[in-house]
């Protein structure tokens, strides 16, 4: 039996955590590395055509499946181009374990061809980052690496150069057992009876909602039924919280809608639920504030804090809800869902006006079509820009669908690349990746991909041939729009020369029907809708602070406000509301 080598032994501790595929690039110092996956049954390599499509990608299938997901790139250049997916991956708080393969180890330190230091470049986007300079030592560090990604959330670097991964592997190599899964964390007792004072001495008290609410869901309406809560939420929250939800008060921030801005600063409780909400400008300064959060170091770095509570949502809510105290008056909360549900109907009322028939289409039409066609457990990848602000008011989370983005990291051209990741875990579940025009044609090479794999994502692009996003910010800053305008080629048919499905749309009445078929299509599947580019967005409250560094208009053209089928629910979720 032939000895096995150092890439054989790291590919059998992959699979041994529970790895199904490796996405990159391959070349030179990979190449040891991809031969051990391809003689190994259990895992694949998937080629991508560009390792930040691969980062990407990897950190999608780590936040469907909870899993760690693995991403690889040769050395140099083919690394480097890992480190914007990782960085999203990184704060998106995704399970992710990167490779970078590295020069020969004789040859470090001395300028060799495609050198770089991947030690450095990796540290600000990972929890550990270090590197295997001799067979004895690689089944130690992987597995450390593999549980600093899994224990901590996020990115773990391993690198490896090419002559170590093809030496043989240590005989007696030391196999511990590996974590696969993190564990509840339970606050303090003197934590939880601070709380329960607190929320008992409030008259008023908002809960306010993250990502950390994921699992959470019947625990956080349980204790917002106890003490009467309106509850609202940031972007990352949506699709936890905003389900099956008679208190929902929609969503606060740059992108937000509702009465969610209202009941944060009227309330004299805010309880920040697993966020680390990163607009300080949308949060009150003169209300008691208490932050629940499972990572110590998000707490009180957004907003005064009056109680820290380090905890996951559901153990801490389950400590607390028994031991508060029952209200009685839902006065405050009866007030804050009928501004929520007028905020709503005012837009529902100026949004319906012919919308059905204008041309360029809204974007925000396109939205609530896709919404309503869409099947009950899709996966939506969303681009950074416009497509966050239509994917956050349109889309109607019901505890199946997923929506992913680069809601913290904020990078362009992200949505293909996750909805590979995405579908890759899942071949039968529908994948939708919501695409700008300007994300989509910037890593446009990783369509082919999709046919080369033949996975049914389907991409519907917002092509309003601009950088939207920053067209706002340019009008923000008094500047007129320099360098924004996209001149683009027919999407659709780039789509059938590739080998796949497309389509164009140019008028509201072909949508449905476009959408339709192209969900039909067992392949990939493009459609390429021609959007308003005057379609803007600026949230609820607006000054001078929130404006800084982010896209707002001044325009009153502009929606303000979300559709979709949230009115209908928040006018169900009104109760007892007296008319004036």
């Amino acid at each position: 039996m032939a000895k096995q080598n150092v890439s054989e032994q790291f590919v059998d501790i992959l699979v041994r955590a529970g790895v199904k595929r490796m996405y990159g690039v391959v070349g030179d110092s990979l190449n040891p590395v991809v031969d051990a996956v391809r003689r190994n049954a259990a895992i694949d390599w998937i080629q991508v055509r560009h390792e930040e499509t691969a980062a990407f990608a990897a950190g999608a299938e780590a936040q469907i499946t909870g899993n760690l997901a693995v991403c690889a790139g040769s050395c140099g250049p083919g690394s480097l181009h890992l480190i914007n997916g990782l960085y999203d991956a990184h704060r998106s708080m995704a399970p992710v374990l990167a490779l970078a393969a590295h020069i020969p180890s004789s040859e470090i330190g001395l300028g060799y061809f495609q050198a770089t230091h991947p030690e450095l470049l990796f540290q600000e986007c990972s929890h550990y980052n270090e590197m295997i300079s001799n067979p004895q030592q690689m089944p130690r560090l992987l597995q450390t690496a593999i549980q600093h990604a899994i224990g901590q959330g996020g990115v773990s670097v391993v690198t490896m150069p090419g002559d170590i991964a093809s030496q043989p592997a240590p005989e007696k190599s030391v196999e511990h057992a590996l974590v696969t899964s993190r564990p509840s964390v339970r606050p303090g007792d003197e934590e939880i009876d601070k709380l329960c004072r607190m929320v008992d001495e409030a008259e008023r008290v908002t809960l306010f909602c993250g990502s950390g609410t994921a699992g959470a869901h019947a625990e956080v309406m349980e204790f917002a039924e106890r003490v009467k809560a309106p509850v609202g939420h940031a972007l990352r929250g949506k699709e936890w919280i905003q389900y099956d939800n008679p208190y929902d008060v929609g969503m606060s921030g740059l992108l937000g809608y509702g009465a969610a801005y209202e009941a944060t600063h009227e309330c004299d409780l805010l309880i920040l639920l697993g966020t680390d909400f990163p607009y300080n400008a949308f949060l009150p300064d003169d209300v008691k504030i208490v932050q629940v959060d499972v990572r110590p170091e998000h707490l009180g770095r957004r907003s005064k804090l009056d109680l820290a509570v380090w905890g996951d949502v559901r153990e801490t809510l389950r400590c607390l809800t028994p031991r508060v105290k029952a209200k009685k008056n839902r006065k405050f909360l009866d007030r804050m869902l009928k501004k929520h549900a007028d905020a709503l109907e005012g837009v529902v009322k100026a949004y319906t006006r012919k919308v059905d028939k204008h041309i360029p289409i809204h974007p925000e039409y396109v939205a609530s079509v896709l919404d309503e066609l869409a099947d009950e457990d899709a996966v939506f990848t969303v681009d950074t820009g416009m497509c966050n602000v239509w994917a956050a008011r349109y889309l109607t989370p019901n505890g199946k669908r997923r929506v992913i983005g680069s809601f913290s990291h904020g990078s362009m051209a992200n949505a293909l690349p996750q909805a590979i990741g995405a579908q890759f875990t899942d071949p039968d579940r529908q994948v939708v990746s919501m695409s700008g025009d300007g994300g989509f044609s910037m890593l446009m090479g990783d369509f082919l991909t999709l046919v080369q794999y033949d996975l049914p994502v389907k991409v519907v692009l917002f092509n309003n041939s601009s950088l939207g996003m920053v067209e706002l910010e340019m009008l923000v800053a008094g500047l007129p729009s320099s360098g924004t305008t996209n001149k683009n080629p027919d999407f659709a048919a780039v789509a059938r020369a590739a080998g796949a499905y497309g389509v164009r749309v140019e008028k509201p009445k072909q949508l449905e029907s476009a959408l339709r078929d192209a969900f039909k299509h067992k392949g990939p599947a493009l459609v390429d809708v021609v959007t308003d580019p005057n379609a803007l967005s600026i949230p609820p409250k607006i000054s001078s602070d929130m404006v800084t560094g982010f896209a707002l208009s001044a325009s009153k053209i502009v929606l303000d406000g979300g559709v979709g089928r949230m009115l209908q629910m928040a006018r169900s979720n009104i109760r007892n509301v007296p008319r004036p």
